[in-house]
């Protein structure tokens, strides 16, 4: 009898039916420049992994050559930002013969003008949008707001849904872009500020399967050896 056979009835389940719809497997980056120096990351910001991005990047990629959790995987997909690009290349070999894809539709909001700043230069010159007061607010000249944010990663994740249907679908993305997704996940207003915390390498897994969103796991990281 399969799994799903021994599940008792409806109203006592804790738990649902194993997954039949497609399962968006989103990886965190690594630790970036960006991050350790308090800099705004866009493209020309973001400077790649750090030293400690790489160990974290290595460290999943052991597990997962171990424990073989995304073998079943079809596709392979980065954001075009460096740090998100070489996560994907330290992931590569575990996830062969897949290659990754690089999507700019799935990189982190765009910051414009401030690409670069640090965060105390950023806010100096551009200021902090106040995204409860007005979530259409740009970040900065020729960034993006939360709105248009959102609806960029909702139309990716659609995309990708249909494109790939009942399979699984690995992405290297980046915290923003998981928040968005958790929103899809939760129905809420692409308004809403979640501010989960996502850990650098870390697995977040949604299911998509027409109107039905399932959270399969959340902020799942590999540990990093003790030095």
């Amino acid at each position: 009898m399969s799994e799903d056979g021994l599940l008792p009835p409806e109203g006592f389940r804790q738990r649902g039916p194993l997954p039949t719809g497609t399962r968006l497997l989103m990886v965190r980056h690594g630790e970036s420049r960006a991050n350790a120096e308090g800099l705004a990351g866009g493209h020309v910001g973001d400077g790649g992994l750090t030293d400690l991005g790489r160990r974290q990047a290595r460290a999943l990629a052991e597990r997962l050559a171990m424990s073989k959790e995304l073998a079943g995987a079809s596709a392979f997909y980065t954001s075009t930002m460096p740090r998100a690009v070489e996560t994907g290349e330290l992931l590569r070999e575990v996830l062969a013969p897949l290659a990754p894809v690089r999507d700019d539709d799935l990189c982190e909001i765009g910051v414009g003008e401030g690409d670069g700043l640090t965060w105390a230069e950023f806010t100096s010159r551009f200021g902090s949008p106040d995204w409860d007061l007005d979530p259409f607010q740009i970040t900065a000249p020729g960034g993006e707001s939360l709105m248009g944010f959102y609806e960029r990663c909702r139309l990716a994740i659609e995309r990708l849904v249909q494109r790939h249907p009942g399979e699984l679908v690995v992405l290297v993305v980046h915290g923003g872009f998981i928040e968005q997704a958790m929103k899809l996940y939760l129905g809420v207003d692409g308004a809403v500020r979640l501010k989960p915390r996502i850990e650098n390498c870390s697995m977040t897994e949604i299911e998509f399967d027409g109107d039905r969103r399932r959270l399969l796991r959340y902020n799942d990281r590999a540990p990093l050896a003790a030095e």
